[in-house]
């Protein structure tokens, strides 16, 4: 799955060690804020980074990304517990995008209103 947004939290990097396997391991925690269309507020949501990806994608707050994500969930003690789990992220230049291209004016001389078939002595046909 993938969406787009902006980093608007980094939290804290949480580091341990497995008691099955006894590695290492870290996770970094971001909130993105994403705005859909037709939706009048954006949407928080918090994702995580695990192991080496935490290393291979570091953000900050105000980057605008494309987030690759899994979405898992697993049961403790009879609740459930949901992650969102990034797997790439790629940065976006909003510079680019803010800037939209303009196009350029048709060529050729502007239209009269002879040339629409309008004569000075026509009556206008508008009910108003």
């Amino acid at each position: 799955m993938e969406l787009t947004g902006k980093i608007i939290r980094k939290l804290e990097l949480q580091k341990g060690v497995s008691r099955s396997s006894g590695k290492e391991w870290q996770k970094q925690e971001y909130v993105i804020e994403v705005q859909e269309q037709g939706s009048q507020f954006p949407r928080q949501i918090c994702f995580d980074f695990f192991g080496d990806r935490v290393n291979e994608n570091n953000l900050e707050v105000g980057d605008t990304i494309k987030l690759s994500f899994d979405i898992e969930s697993r049961e403790y003690n009879g609740r459930w517990y949901t992650n969102i789990r990034g797997w790439r992220s790629e940065k976006i230049d909003t510079a680019a995008q803010a800037t939209p291209a303009t196009p350029a004016p048709a060529a050729g001389p502007a239209p009269t209103p002879e040339s629409f078939g309008a004569t000075a002595d026509a009556q206008d046909d508008l009910p108003f």
